[in-house]
């Protein structure tokens, strides 16, 4: 799963970027860092940008209180009839 910075420790399979100690400049900055961070916000905002589509489309995805195992089948539901409504125009 790919998180934000709030997320650290959160534990196994969760991806944070890697904060930089306040005393490096971010030039120095180990490369293997910038490339960890660089791919993250590269992936997350794929998804965001997704759900963002989603939920700007189907009202009914804005203020859900859905469990997480219904809001799945849902949003698979809602990324279809986008899908389709994009294939007809």
């Amino acid at each position: 799963m790919l998180a934000d910075p709030a997320y650290e420790g959160a534990g196994v399979g969760v991806r944070t970027p890697i904060k930089r100690p306040p005393e490096v400049d971010e030039r120095r900055r180990h490369v293997d860092d910038r490339a960890h961070n660089r791919l993250l916000r590269g992936l997350r905002c794929i998804g965001e940008r997704a759900m963002a589509v989603l939920t700007g489309r189907w009202r009914a995805l804005r203020h859900t209180t859905t469990g997480p195992s219904k809001i799945g089948m849902i949003v698979q539901a809602a990324l279809a009839l986008t899908n389709i409504e994009k294939q007809t125009r």
